[in-house]
């Protein structure tokens, strides 16, 4: 099986659930081919080449990122003293490709490729999240979704995961397989 997992990260921390849950995979299935990527390297060559596409990103104003709040995160970001590592990533993913234009070029898939979505969001009642627009932009391109789309909980709008964050995402990432 080729699990391809795509990212959108501004602080590093939907990389981190991303490489959890490509962990997760290689556990239920240490035979798996699995490509853990983010989104700039994330072309139609490798997402045809899937079996199951898994895709994430951060929660922005209660849902995917835009253009907008991406600079808006990115110009937050560099204004905090000691954050000039983060301030770095979050420039990158401000200037570059968000996952609302990706999906506009993703291409439609064949009957039977799977599918899941997952986003990184606040742990409060009406923060929002992505996942969900994630999801019905997936099965909008034909993908087959095989779970509910899963949040994983930030502390701060740049981190750090709340505890116990990454091991679910491996438990979840092995529950794809």
């Amino acid at each position: 099986m080729h699990t391809v997992i795509v990212y959108e990260s501004m602080y590093g921390n939907t990389r981190e659930i991303a490489e959890a849950i490509a962990e997760g995979v290689h556990q239920a299935d240490p035979s798996a081919s699995v490509d853990c990527l983010p989104l700039t390297e994330a072309g139609t060559d490798v997402t045809r080449t899937a079996d199951l596409l898994v895709v994430g990103g951060p929660t922005h104003m209660r849902g995917m990122s835009s253009g907008l709040s991406r600079r808006m995160a990115a110009a937050a970001e560099r204004r905090k003293e000691g954050h000039e590592d983060a301030a770095k990533e979050a420039q990158e993913t401000a200037e570059g490709l968000g996952l609302r234009s990706w999906f506009q070029d993703l291409p439609r898939t064949k009957p039977g490729t799977h599918a899941a979505a997952f986003d990184t969001r606040a742990g409060t009642p009406h923060a929002g999240g992505a996942a969900r627009g994630i999801a019905n932009r997936l099965s909008g391109h034909s993908y087959d979704l095989v779970a509910e789309p899963e949040g994983f909980i930030v502390e701060d709008s740049d981190g750090p995961l709340r505890t116990g964050e990454l091991d679910r995402a491996r438990a979840w990432g092995a529950h794809l397989v």
